[in-house]
């Protein structure tokens, strides 16, 4: 079983991660908020890696922090949300906010990421409260609990509208959060995005 990675970071590009580690090309599919946090490619990079072994693949799974890796391990013992939505979950909350959502029960939130409905949260919600409790309640953020629910679905918003106007969900994605402040609204989310993204046309 893989654990850890370390290695010349190859490429990057959502989802899917390359690290040469000592000879061997490594592929990693991982959260949108991993990618925010690489290094330049060529420079090395360090990631937690979850493995899964099926009898046609193998498939590994990187992230940032071992807090992020144990989420997505969590998230995937819920029945229902298999890997691909457990990435979504933690592309669109940080580690800190998605413990907080659970602890405050807050579907509004869950039901913003793509691919999870009402039932899908409150399912989710149920299974994970006491567990994550166990795991992470000494962890929880009691600062960042108050808007999360807002700011999450503002950036959501923003994002859902860059890719109906023809922008890749990767690129709508680390647009919006690269120029998020707290206070906007999708909106002004929006219309940021759109500023440095034409800047970088030009």
């Amino acid at each position: 079983m893989i654990a850890w990675l370390k290695g010349e970071l190859l490429d990057k590009r959502p989802p899917s991660i390359v690290l040469n580690v000592n000879g061997v090309g490594y592929d990693l599919e991982a959260p949108l908020n991993v990618f925010y946090d690489l290094p330049d490619l060529g420079s090395q990079a360090s990631l937690y890696v979850h493995m899964v072994v099926r009898e046609d693949t193998q498939n590994l799974y990187g992230f940032i922090s071992v807090k992020q890796r144990d989420l997505f391990r969590s998230l995937i013992k819920v029945s229902g949300i298999g890997p691909k939505v457990g990435l979504a979950i933690l592309s669109s909350l940080t580690a800190d906010d998605l413990l907080s959502c659970v602890a405050h029960e807050d579907v509004a939130t869950l039901v913003a990421v793509p691919g999870i409905g009402k039932k899908t949260a409150q399912r989710l919600l149920v299974e994970l409260k006491d567990r994550l409790a166990k795991e992470f309640g000494s962890a929880l953020p009691e600062a960042a609990t108050v808007t999360i629910s807002s700011v999450a679905s503002d950036e959501r918003d923003a994002i859902d509208a860059l890719i109906t106007l023809g922008y890749k969900p990767a690129d709508a994605s680390g647009a919006v959060r690269g120029v998020a402040e707290a206070g906007m609204t999708s909106e002004a989310l929006i219309r940021a995005a759109l500023k440095n993204m034409g800047r970088g046309r030009t």
